[in-house]
C-alpha cells in the first residue's frame, strides 16, 4: 500500500519505518529541509534505539523516501498519515494549526479519494475538524472528491517505540464506515497475525482513549509518589508497598514506582489538554488536577530533601546523573532533571550534570551556569551531594568505593529508588530515597 506521512517528529518517523519494514512504500513530507536531508543521510534528529537502522534499510530498498513537497504525499499515497505536532498553548490547550495546514493542504492538493488518518494527539471533535477544513477548501475549488478522515491514535513508549509500533497492545481505529475500516485492517494486518488487536470506535472515542490510557498511567504515577510520601512519614518502604500492591492481578506491576515526578511529551501535555476539554464543555477533571499537582510537588522534592539535610543550597557542589525525562530517550521535555537543576541553580549551587545520550542543553540563563560533563565520575570530584535522577542502565552500578574517595561530602539522593538504601549507608553515606526509611 502507498502510505504518505505528514511530519517527520517523534511519531511521524516511527510509524513511517515500521510501515516500511513490512513492505508499504512509504513516503513522508516535512517543512523542515535541514531535518529531511539529515533523514536522507541516515541520521535520525531523535535518540530512539533501532530506529535509525530501520530507517537505513527501508532507504536501501528503495520503499521509503523523504521530501519537503507535500504534493509527493497527497498525489503519490492511497492512505495519508497526519503526524505533526501539537504543542501545549498557554492555557494548556494542544494548538492544532498545524493539523490545520495539513488539512488544508491535503484539501488543495488532492485529485482523487484519499483515505486521511489523524495520528497526532488531537481534542476529542479533531477528525471531524480535518474532514470540515477539507471539504471547505474543495467546496472553494468546486470539486466533489470522496474522502475519509479517520482517528488512530498512537501508544508509542519512548525508548521502546519501534517495538510498541511492531507488536501493538491494541490499533485504535475511530471509523464508522466498512470501507475505511476494512482499509486499516489491511494496513495493519502484518502487525495483528497473532489475533485481531483493531479495536474500532467513534472518531470520538478513539480521541478520548488516547487522552484516558495516559491519564490513567500518571494517575498511577501520582499516587506512588503520594503513597511514598506516607511511607516516610510511618517508616513503611515503598519498594515493599509497591510489590505488596503490585502482585493483585486487579492492580498489576506496571507504572507504580515511585520516584521524581513524571516528565516527557506526552503526560504533562495530554493531563493539561484533558483538563483543557473538560472546562471547554462545562465540567471539571478533579482527578486529573490532582495528579498534575502531586507531580508538580513530586519535582521539588529532591530539593527538598537536600535542603533539609544541609540547610542551604548555597555553594553546594552537586553532581545531577540523568537529562532525559526516562532512559533510552534524548528527550528532555518537562524532565524532572531540569525541574532538579533549575531550583539548585537558583538558590546558589554548583552543579555538574551527566547523561549519557543528552550532551547539550537550550541555553538559558540557569542553564548556563550549568557543567554539562563527559562522564558519571567527571561530576563528582569534590561534589557535596549526588542526585540521581534517571535511571539508566549505566548508573545501576554504583562504586561507593570511588564516591568515598572523590567526593567532599557523602550524600546521595536517589530519585528513582535505584539502589540499596543499607548498602550505601553502610558505606557511610547519608543516603536519601523516595518513601524509602
Amino acid at each position: 500500500m502507498k502510505i504518505g506521512i505528514f511530519g517527520t517528529g517523534y511519531v511521524g518517523l516511527v510509524t513511517a519505518a515500521g510501515f516500511a519494514e513490512v513492505g508499504h512504500n512509504v513516503t513522508c513530507v516535512d517543512i523542515d529541509l535541514a531535518r529531511i536531508k539529515q533523514i536522507q543521510s541516515g541520521v535520525t534528529p531523535i535518540h530512539e534505539p533501532g530506529l535509525s537502522e530501520s530507517l537505513k534499510k527501508s532507504l536501501e530498498r528503495g520503499n521509503i523516501c523523504f521530501s519537503t513537497a507535500p504534493i509527493d504525499v497527497v498525489a503519490n499515497s492511497s492512505v495519508i498519515f497526519i503526524a505533526v505536532g501539537t504543542p501545549s498553548q498557554f492555557d494548556g490547550s494542544p494548538d492544532l494549526s498545524h493539523v490545520e495546514e495539513v488539512a488544508t493542504t491535503i484539501g488543495s492538493l488532492m485529485t482523487e479519494s484519499r483515505t486521511i488518518v489523524v495520528k497526532s494527539t488531537v481534542p476529542v471533535g479533531t477528525a471531524r475538524r480535518v474532514s470540515s477544513i477539507i471539504r471547505s477548501v474543495l467546496d472553494s475549488r468546486s470539486v466533489d472528491i470522496p474522502f475519509t478522515v479517520i482517528s488512530n491514535p498512537e501508544f508509542l513508549k519512548e525508548g521502546v517505540a519501534l517495538n510498541d509500533f511492531r507488536k501493538p497492545d491494541r490499533i485504535i481505529v475511530g471509523a464508522n464506515d466498512e470501507s475505511s475500516i476494512g482499509i486499516m485492517r489491511s494496513l495493519y494486518e502484518p502487525f495483528s497475525r497473532n489475533h485481531e488487536k483493531l479495536v474500532v470506535m467513534s472518531s470520538e472515542s478513539a480521541e478520548l482513549t488516547k487522552y484516558a490510557a495516559n491519564a490513567m498511567l500518571a494517575t498511577r504515577i501520582s499516587f506512588m509518589n503520594e503513597i511514598a510520601r506516607l511511607s516516610e512519614k510511618f517508616g513503611a518502604d515503598i519498594e515493599d508497598v509497591r510489590r505488596g500492591i503490585g502482585t493483585d492481578q486487579r492492580i498489576g506491576p506496571d507504572f507504580l514506582y515511585a520516584g521524581a515526578g513524571f516528565g516527557g511529551s506526552c503526560f504533562p501535555k495530554d493531563l493539561a489538554a484533558l483538563s483543557s476539554m473538560a472546562i471547554d464543555v462545562g465540567t471539571t477533571t478533579p482527578i486529573i488536577d490532582a495528579v498534575q499537582l502531586v507531580n508538580r510537588q513530586q519535582k521539588a522534592l529532591l530539593a527538598q530533601k537536600a535542603r533539609s539535610h544541609f540547610g542551604s543550597l548555597e555553594g553546594l557542589t552537586c553532581a545531577v546523573w540523568g537529562l532525559s525525562f526516562k532512559p533510552s530517550t534524548d528527550d528532555i521535555r518537562e524532565s524532572s532533571a531540569l525541574s532538579l537543576i533549575e531550583d539548585l541553580i537558583r538558590e546558589g549551587a554548583n552543579v555538574r550534570v551527566y547523561d549519557p545520550v543528552v550532551k547539550t542543553l537550550d541555553s538559558s540563563e540557569w542553564l548556563d551556569r550549568c557543567a554539562i560533563c563527559e562522564s558519571r565520575n567527571d561530576t563528582l570530584h569534590n561534589a557535596d551531594v549526588l542526585f540521581l535522577v534517571t535511571e539508566w542502565d549505566e548508573f545501576k552500578s554504583l562504586d561507593l568505593e570511588y564516591l568515598t574517595r572523590v567526593m567532599r561530602q557523602r550524600v546521595i539522593i536517589d530519585g528513582r529508588n535505584l539502589w540499596d538504601p543499607k548498602v550505601c549507608r553502610s558505606a557511610g553515606f547519608h543516603y536519601f530515597g523516595i518513601g524509602r526509611p
